[in-house]
């Protein structure tokens, strides 16, 4: 338990400095900032948002490693809770299709990510987004109360997938749906990778067997469950140069380990 525990303050104190940095531009451009984590780890397996409808460029922070709203199946009056909003990017893409009538709802745990996405939210006069802080293993939501929940490259950042699918299982209204993006692997990394922090925290090295994801889904009571779209991802040399000693980088590229970032569909009977 205190593992588990180490790792979640770790994606927390992450991404409450990810927030910090995108919000000041000068930061942002200092490469020279100790007190700035290096961008490229969340970054590699951005996808590009801006074409959609809805998108808001001062919440898209780079870390999404799909598109679940595309998939999600959303309808004019639906509720979407969206799971890990960050500063609420696919929340405010979530808001262009629930239209006036719908009522997007994003969670987040990080402090500083739910200040930003409720800044921008805000700035653009948005009523029917809200960001609630909490937990997604023990979220703030009552049973039964979400037609879609998303999610983007957020759930296997924390170690207990079961605990989320149930609890995805239990917010969703029976027969609603659900879309989550994610990472996934073939194959194992060697341990010094997996004990990076910033390869962790960047949803690398956190991610876990394409086939263990996909059951702990199932196991949940979750059913119709598909993979609608894979991405190989390719690690850059420059992020491994940056991040690993060379014996770990030479351990980790004779492992030809298969990383995917999967778009994954179902619902709840």
């Amino acid at each position: 338990m205190r593992y588990e525990d180490d790792k979640k303050k770790l994606v927390k104190q992450r991404y409450n400095e990810l927030a910090l940095v995108k919000n000041a531009e000068s930061m942002k451009k200092c490469c020279c900032n100790p007190a700035v984590p290096s961008q490229k780890v969340f970054t590699i397996m951005s996808e590009d948002y801006s074409k959609l409808n809805g998108y808001e460029p001062d919440a898209d922070l780079g870390v999404g490693c799909g598109l679940p709203t595309q998939y999600a199946g959303i309808k004019p009056g639906d509720t979407v809770v969206d799971l890990g909003a960050g500063a609420g990017n696919d929340c405010f893409i979530a808001r262009e299709e629930v239209g006036t009538t719908g009522r997007v709802i994003g969670v987040d745990f990080a402090p500083n990510m739910l200040l930003k996405a409720r800044e921008n939210a805000q700035r653009r006069g948005f009523t029917n987004v809200e960001f609630l802080e909490g937990d997604i293993e023990n979220m703030p939501l009552p049973d039964a109360m979400a037609d879609v929940i998303v999610s983007n490259c957020v759930l296997n950042l924390l170690p207990r997938k079961d605990r989320i699918f149930k609890e995805i299982y239990r917010v969703l209204k029976p027969g609603a749906r659900f879309c989550i993006s994610d990472v996934v692997l073939d194959g194992l990394f060697p341990q010094e990778f997996t004990d990076n922090a910033a390869m962790y925290a960047g949803c690398i090295a956190s991610a876990i067997q394409r086939e263990d994801y996909l059951r702990e889904i199932a196991r949940a009571g979750l059913v119709d469950i598909a993979v609608v779209r894979t991405k190989t991802i390719a690690i850059p040399n420059d992020v491994l140069n940056e991040h690993l000693d060379k014996t770990t980088i030479q351990k980790y590229k004779k492992g030809n380990v298969g990383i995917y970032s999967i778009t994954v569909t179902g619902k709840r009977p």
